[in-house]
């Protein structure tokens, strides 16, 4: 599986947790303290040079006093309104298919 650190996903995903603190009218500061953590860590995480976990971003959600699965969901939208959709997901759905018997699509001619 390719590293999506810097892809357009990750991107946008940043952009929703930067965006979300920045509406609450937070400093890194103030959400550190909410987190238990150092702002320099809220900062490596906003840049993308920190990674968060499931249970560490439905924390920093929380910590927000936002919905973990409005979150999810609006990333979802957001992600789908952009156009982003993982091939290679596509690409295993569609090996699955094959496997299972599907066959391939191939273009009519009615001429």
């Amino acid at each position: 599986m390719g590293k999506t650190l810097h892809s357009r996903h990750n991107t946008i995903f940043l952009d929703m947790l930067r965006g979300l603190r920045e509406r609450k009218r937070l400093r890194q500061t103030d959400l550190a303290v909410l987190l238990g953590k150092s702002q320099a860590t809220v900062s490596k995480v906003e840049r993308g040079e920190r990674r968060l976990d499931v249970i560490q971003l439905r924390d920093w959600i929380a910590a927000l006093d936002i919905s973990f699965l409005r979150f999810v969901r609006t990333l979802d939208a957001e992600l789908r309104t952009h156009g982003i959709t993982d091939p290679r997901i596509r690409q295993r759905t569609r090996r699955r298919q094959l496997r299972a018997g599907a066959t391939r699509r191939r273009p009519r001619c009615d001429e």
